[in-house]
């Protein structure tokens, strides 16, 4: 028996992990925007591995900052994004917890912010060794108030690399908290990654403020809160003069920044804040379909490192001489423009994920389908076995063969 050499593209591999793309592409998305990546975390498995390989970088102008706990580690995170660097915080689910407070600062002072939550097994403490997706909820509702954010997932451990540089991408670009969901699985696995050349990737522009954007009495001043064409505010670096201006947890009156607790203000922030985060959609690619015989009733969507097992389960169907399509979500929140589209074009949708059909819920709320959830939480991956022969099943049901 011979098994003959994977077709890959031409370039420099090496093996690499989750958790090790996770911590290159934060590095290489600072210097694609020309700052300094500072990482405030605190050791958790099993995202650990992120802060470990940063601190071997300090020559790269990467600042680490193992901080006395979860809140102090993105409390640190906050503050170096204020100062204009590319605050990152690293933790799985008990830290999320955690840091959920600062997580909503950051959505009020409206600052760049890069959170990375490697899913482990919970509640609680739960399976710190073991993997899972039970954190999609926690990522897309868990704060208090209005408070939405772009949630993105990693799909595989080189994609964690891509992944990471498209959590900074948003964030800087859109002056908001972004969450990357990595998990276990994909942390400690590891695969072939072709080297990127620098020069291919698209730079990221900070667009620091430098000048005032107001007048007041004739004389020149600055208003944090006024909006560019992607309802993202300015990002004034403190000490650049004439640019002084007051951050904090408190509503923010529109453009000037000032403390208000006026009700149409309020309404009208919580508003702002909610189209930002939507209009994030233009940025997004359209959702990709694997469906080669354009023929198939059931789509298998899933979401992060479901991608391994379903992308396996769908090639043994298909082998089988069935039809069968696949796509994969990075994006949660928002979802791709072509989404519900592509939800109404199959007669049956199936998402399998490791918890209780989180993604699976949320898609029935949006987009009203009956979306059909494939629910495995036993701290491993799905098999793929066991997936393949659940689809050859779900496609009898559809077609009426059983």
């Amino acid at each position: 028996y011979q098994i003959a050499p994977a077709a890959m593209p031409k370039g420099e591999y090496r093996q690499i992990s989750g958790n090790t793309a996770t911590a290159y592409g934060l590095t290489t998305a600072a210097h694609l925007a020309g700052i300094s990546l500072f990482l405030g975390s605190y050791p958790i498995t099993p995202a650990s591995d992120i802060l470990h390989e940063l601190s071997k970088h300090k020559h790269l102008g990467v600042i680490t900052f193992q901080a006395e706990d979860e809140i102090a580690a993105i409390g640190a995170a906050l503050g170096a994004s204020f100062a204009g660097k590319l605050g990152v915080t690293t933790t799985s689910g008990p830290g999320m917890a955690l840091k959920t407070e600062t997580i909503g600062l950051a959505i009020m002072t409206e600052l760049p912010l890069v959170v990375i939550n490697v899913q482990r097994g919970g509640p609680s403490t739960g399976l710190p060794t073991k993997t899972e997706q039970s954190d999609l909820f926690q990522a897309v509702y868990g704060r208090n108030g209005e408070a939405p954010l772009p949630v993105i997932a990693a799909l595989s451990p080189t994609d964690c690399f891509t992944t990471a540089i498209e959590a900074a991408r948003i964030a800087i670009k859109y002056r908001t908290p972004v969450i990357m969901l990595s998990d276990g699985y994909l942390a400690n696995g590891a695969e072939p990654w072709r080297i990127p050349e620098l020069a291919d990737l698209e730079p990221i522009e900070p667009n620091f403020a430098t000048e005032p954007n107001a007048e007041e009495n004739g004389k020149p001043i600055f208003h944090p809160y006024t909006r560019n064409e992607f309802l993202a505010r300015p990002w004034a670096i403190p000490g650049t003069a004439g640019l002084e201006h007051r951050i904090g947890g408190l509503e923010k009156a529109h453009e000037t920044g000032a403390v208000s607790h006026n009700p149409d203000n309020h309404a009208q922030m919580v508003e702002l804040r909610a189209k930002k985060v939507a209009g994030i959609v233009a940025d997004i690619p359209d959702l990709e379909v694997d469906d080669p015989s354009g023929k198939a009733k059931v789509l298998v969507l899933g979401w992060g490192s479901t991608y391994g097992p379903i992308t396996a389960a769908v090639r043994r169907v298909r082998n089988s001489g069935r039809n069968i399509a696949r796509a994969q979500l990075r994006h949660l929140n928002p979802f791709p423009a072509n989404l519900g589209e592509i939800l109404a074009n199959y007669d049956a949708v199936i998402v399998p994920e490791m918890n209780r059909g989180q993604l699976a819920t949320i898609l029935r709320a949006q987009y009203l389908v009956d979306v059909q959830s494939y629910s495995r939480v036993r701290g491993l991956p799905i098999s793929l076995t066991q997936l393949a022969v659940d689809l050859d099943d779900l496609i009898d049901k559809t077609e009426g063969r059983s």
